[in-house]
């Protein structure tokens, strides 16, 4: 039996319960669920693919491969062959399945960021290892550890790791033979710093031997409920992950698949889906600022990551006695006890809404 922690949202409920007993009705921030429509051409591209009979490919087809190397190339600077390119069904699977899929053993470390997305730790526990929770690579001396996990843009604090950063974490992963896996699902939504891919030159030195870029459509395009993500990288890599998956029957739909390309294909709905984020972040940073809150971090991604000094749980719980409902900072680990999450994935009048009832 897998010993797993309680699953964190679950602490959340009598708190959601209190925000909803307002009289105008909850405000929830606490989740960065998608709110706003999936564009019309990524429907499209889905329900033109429905009669898909066969069982899909757990490769991808040819055609998604070439339009996410495309999308890498053309936004991120990154080249990429579409050999070394796989669909992932949506990005927490491969999250929490990576230790497991890479071969890590029990009691070796799995390393991710000290504040961060829960995920990181249950996929090491799953694969019977231990979760390692550390900003400080150095601090490991010599030891062997087979997986590194980074996240730019941070889940939950918005951090923007610079290009000379990731190239010391690279240069250290393989001075010691470790995997780095990179998860990039909010890079797209970069504000006041733009985040850089671990796969991009300036990072990787032009090689990309023991890395792994991990990519999500659910932020950019509105398709958390289609579960569509991929992974790219070292070729190796990315063979040795295949088969285990062939093997274990992990495959993507065919008409997600269809519709991705769609997503992958077109630049302008998703710069239109950063207006709207643009704007709701707008709003929404002031408001918390002019009620005592000041924001940390918070260059990029979905988030405002928020402290007015108290304990995280006494900041939720002020704040959903006015209905507005946002994730406490402990979530993510012990380092976020004064912080709060506060989602800016609600629509506009929801916004609007907190933003009224802050003042």
């Amino acid at each position: 039996m897998i010993e797993l922690p309680d699953f964190p949202w679950d602490r959340l409920v009598p708190y959601q319960n209190m925000a909803r007993a307002h009289p105008d009705g909850i405000v929830d921030l606490s989740v960065g669920t998608p709110v706003d429509p999936v564009p019309p051409v990524i429907r499209t591209a889905l329900a033109d693919a429905a009669d898909s009979p066969g069982y899909p490919q757990t490769y991808g087809t040819p055609r998604l491969r070439e339009a996410a190397a495309g999308w890498l190339r053309r936004r991120h600077g990154v080249t990429v062959d579409p050999a070394d390119v796989f669909p992932t069904i949506g990005s927490k699977e491969l999250v929490a399945w990576l230790p497991t899929l890479l071969g890590v053993r029990p009691g070796e470390r799995v390393v991710f960021p000290e504040l961060a997305y829960p995920t990181y730790d249950v996929g090491a526990r799953i694969a019977g290892a231990e979760p390692y929770a550390s900003d400080g690579l150095l601090a490991l001396g010599p030891e062997r550890v087979p997986l590194v996990w980074v996240n730019s843009p941070s889940n939950p604090t918005g951090k923007v790791l610079p290009a000379e950063h990731l190239r010391k974490v690279v240069a250290w992963a393989r001075e010691r033979g470790a995997i780095v896996a990179s998860d990039e699902c909010y890079i797209e939504l970069g504000w006041e710093e733009q985040p850089v891919s671990i796969l991009h030159p300036d990072v990787c030195g032009g090689s990309q031997e023991g890395l792994l870029a991990v990519h999500s459509l659910s932020k950019r395009s509105n398709l958390a409920g289609y579960r569509a993500g991929f992974v790219a990288g070292d070729s190796r890599l990315v063979k040795r992950l295949l088969e285990v998956r062939k093997h274990a029957g992990m495959m993507m739909p065919a008409p997600v698949q269809a519709a991705m390309v769609a997503a992958l294909d077109d630049d302008r709905h998703v710069l239109e889906q950063r207006e709207r984020y643009a704007r709701r972040r707008a709003v929404l940073r002031p408001a918390l600022e002019r009620a005592g809150w000041r924001i940390e971090h918070s260059a990029a991604g979905l988030y405002l990551w928020a402290t007015n000094g108290a304990d995280c749980w006494d900041q939720v719980r002020a704040l959903a006695e006015k209905g507005i409902l946002v994730a406490p900072g402990d979530f993510y680990g012990d380092a976020g006890r004064s912080h709060i999450r506060v989602a800016i994935t609600a629509v506009d009048e929801r916004v609007d809404t907190a933003v009224m009832r802050l003042v």
